[in-house]
């Protein structure tokens, strides 16, 4: 019994970090294209071997 006076804080002090970082990563779009990523990573870039006009 003694062990849950420190785990449960951990565990709440844990799960609050987890929740920050979760809701950081909302907040700076790191979710805003999902679709594009799979997409991206089908296809190889194709180099731009052009010359560009002056």
């Amino acid at each position: 019994m003694s062990s849950l006076i420190f785990l449960i804080p951990a565990a709440l002090v844990l799960g609050g970090l987890g929740l920050a970082g979760f809701l950081w990563s909302l907040k700076s779009g790191q979710f805003d294209d999902l679709d594009g990523a799979a997409r991206r990573i089908l296809f190889d870039d194709v180099p731009d071997d052009r010359p560009k006009p002056p």
